[in-house]
């Protein structure tokens, strides 16, 4: 809401003779603390609007640096190659011998 000069000269007349040169100061001084506690009022406002919207922000970029350290830690390569290692070895049975090389092998029965 724009007021032009001549519309602010109206309104300090009707002030003038509405409540009297006298009492101005002490109007003036009312008017300044009000704006004064509006403006204060309007900042504890946006101040508790920005907490509550940064909360889950913040709850939001935690929980994705816990999956960011967890990532780290997490090496499927080598979880590999500790599971090769790690193979049971073969028991001690000679191994078996190929079925050309067994002279005892009979090989599939038709009956």
């Amino acid at each position: 809401m724009e007021l032009s000069i001549g519309e602010m000269a109206l309104i300090a007349v009707a002030i003038v003779v509405l409540f009297g040169p006298d009492k101005l100061p002490q109007i003036a001084r009312d008017l300044g603390a009000g704006v004064r506690k509006m403006r204060g009022a309007v900042e504890d406002i946006k101040t508790e609007i920005m907490k509550e919207t940064d909360n889950p922000v913040s709850e939001i970029k935690r929980e994705i640096e816990k999956v960011k350290d967890a990532a780290k830690d997490f090496n499927p390569v080598k979880d590999i190659q500790k599971d090769i290692l790690t193979e049971p070895q073969a028991s001690n049975e000679p191994p078996k011998p190929k079925p050309s090389e067994d002279e005892t092998y009979e090989g599939p029965v038709s009956r």
